[in-house]
């Protein structure tokens, strides 16, 4: 059965978070312009994540299969690394963290999650309308003469 926990000062599996996040986003090499974040990452980095935002992980007995990071804004719920185990995508993992973060949002009285999605990962953009986001800005990286992400946003009720 699939528990969410916080990836707080206790946490200690960073390893196998960092492991899961490069397993997640590892079809998009070769596919987005500029490359991920995710392949900067390192341990080190995701415990300072931690540390400056909300992180969760949902484990399965012993395995991690998914996580997220929150970040609070004036107005929303920033939603990012979200990510869920290659071989676990599809089996509502990722709704089950989305649901985690719509109660962090709600706890600090923020009315909306906000997250962004690279152009090019069109699925992506369709699952998170089935979840009930809307696009709401096309945005460039630094750089870049041309859109390099979409801005969605879920209001929440």
């Amino acid at each position: 059965m699939v528990e969410v926990i916080r990836a707080d000062a206790g946490f200690e599996r960073w390893e196998d978070m960092l492991a899961l996040i490069r397993g997640s986003f590892a079809y998009m090499d070769g596919v987005i312009d500029p490359p991920s974040s995710a392949r900067g990452l390192t341990a080190d980095l995701l415990a300072q994540k931690a540390r400056d935002e909300i992180g969760f992980v949902a484990v399965d007995g012993a395995d991690l299969v998914g996580c997220v990071f929150c970040r609070p804004e004036p107005g929303f719920l920033y939603v990012g690394k979200l990510a869920i185990a290659p071989l676990r995508q599809g089996s509502g993992i990722g709704r089950l963290l989305l649901s985690v973060a719509e109660s962090v949002a709600r706890e600090r009285s923020l009315p909306a999650l906000r997250l962004e999605t690279r152009i090019e990962l069109v699925d992506n953009h369709r699952t998170f309308e089935r979840w009930g986001f809307v696009k709401t800005a096309e945005n460039s990286h630094a750089g870049y003469h041309r859109t390099t992400s979409i801005e969605m946003q879920k209001r929440l009720g």
